[in-house]
């Protein structure tokens, strides 16, 4: 077995410095596995040459005027270390994870003294690291298993493959549903995420214990509430006057309402650059789907890009975009300020437990809820679902499917409105 592999010893340049640290970074997997090590020196770079990958002869770098033969002899042998690892890896017929392989030059190095045997949340890194760069994670998705480490963590921070029976799965359901007061659907994702570990873990021989896979645990669930403003709702919001002296809650508005009117998650919108903007529409490469979408402008989001035509942003960014914790926040205070309080019960389980809890809607609101807008009074509009997907990005009929509910049950709320007029 030979693994292939690109290994480039790199200076780190930094503004207004004349030298670099010295950095060596290796490849392999198709370059899907990327580590990278520091050599503790730093490199004059009038004086390094990119060709031999080595400090000029007869020169002396860094404050302490390391001779360029002492720092040669150091990348010889981190390139002789380098290829024993592989070698090592090789012979057993195993390309190694980053871990593994950061492991056994540290080994090589002196940089650790001894070999410990990874455990269960080590492993957990080593998907989450290589898992995540195969397929491009977002940072939310990284988020996601760094809270199921921690959750695991919580749970048992001696867990291990062979501990995992139905027992103590039930155990950890337990514990997420009391300890942590998750509802029914947080655990079911919860339990889909350590699921897609595990599996990982067996076809890489992790893990050999496959109790896991006959758990699948009843959760209730209930259907999950869409909100969203209705057309006279939105209207409110886009035309409430906003005093001058709060000029942040006029820009989240604005923003806001721009996903109102174009479909675009919060992700997108703070990407949005002037060059994604055209005369007509808008072209994205949406940050959490990579899908490429092309947005026709209507008058009200062309209107709000035209407000802000002449305000220089960073990024060159189109809008005024702020945290998306912080227009959370303030959108809640904008619906209220708008009246958008009619009530919504938002049912939930906890175990078997139901819980039924009534909010005024600007309570419920948040930077989706845009999205969720555009949708919903699109299909009210009877926009066919086909074009409304052709502008969100949705793959497919079922993503949907909550959004046509809504507007099915519109539509028959509105035909009541002509019993008013009975002929009997």
């Amino acid at each position: 077995m030979n693994i292939k592999r690109v290994c480039q010893f790199l200076l780190d340049k930094e503004t207004g410095k004349s030298d670099a640290k010295l950095r060596y970074r290796i490849k392999w997997n198709s370059n899907r596995s990327i580590v990278a090590f520091n050599l503790g020196y730093r490199v004059d770079v009038a004086k390094w040459s990119m060709e031999t990958q080595r400090c000029i002869n007869n020169t002396t770098h860094g404050k302490k005027k390391i001779a360029a033969n002492i720092i040669n002899r150091e990348i010889q042998r981190f390139e002789q270390i380098s290829d024993d690892v592989f070698a090592y890896f090789e012979l057993k017929g195993n390309i190694p994870s980053t871990s593994e392989f950061r492991l056994e030059f540290n080994l090589k190095t002196g940089r650790v003294s001894e070999k410990k045997e990874e455990t269960l949340f080590d492993i957990l890194e080593n998907f989450t690291e290589e898992t995540g760069r195969i397929n491009q994670w977002s940072r939310p998705s990284y988020q996601k298993y760094a809270a199921l480490k921690n959750h695991l963590y919580s749970f048992n921070e001696r867990l291990d493959f062979n501990d995992l029976n139905k027992n103590t799965l039930m155990d950890f359901v337990a514990f997420l549903r009391d300890k942590l007061e998750m509802r029914n659907t947080s655990i079911e994702n919860q339990l889909l995420y350590f699921r897609r570990f595990l599996n990982w873990s067996t076809e890489n021989k992790y893990n050999y214990n496959l109790e896991f896979k006959k758990f699948i645990p009843k959760l209730k669930t209930s259907e999950k509430k869409v909100i969203f403003l209705d057309w006279d709702e939105l209207m409110t919001v886009y035309e409430f006057s906003i005093p001058e002296k709060n000029s942040g809650m006029s820009r989240v508005r604005d923003v806001f309402c721009f996903c109102c009117f174009t479909g675009l998650r919060y992700s997108d919108v703070a990407n949005l650059k002037r060059s994604n903007v055209f005369d007509t529409y808008i072209s994205v490469i949406t940050i959490k789907t990579s899908d490429s979408l092309k947005i026709e402008l209507n008058d009200y989001s062309k209107s709000i890009l035209y407000k802000y035509k002449n305000d220089i942003f960073d990024n060159n960014l189109a809008l005024p975009v702020i945290s998306n914790q912080k227009m959370n926040d303030t959108l809640k205070e904008l619906g209220k300020l708008c009246g958008i309080n009619k009530h919504v019960t938002v049912t939930y389980y906890r175990g078997n437990e139901r819980i039924d809890e009534t909010y005024p809607k600007y309570a419920l609101l948040g930077t989706h809820a845009g999205r969720r807008t555009f949708v919903c009074n699109a299909l009210m509009l009877g926009i066919s679902p086909q074009i409304v997907m052709k502008w969100t990005g949705h793959s497919d009929y079922k993503s949907m499917k909550p959004y046509i509910d809504v507007a099915d049950k519109a539509k028959e709320d509105a035909m009541t409105l002509f019993n008013k007029k009975s002929l009997v």
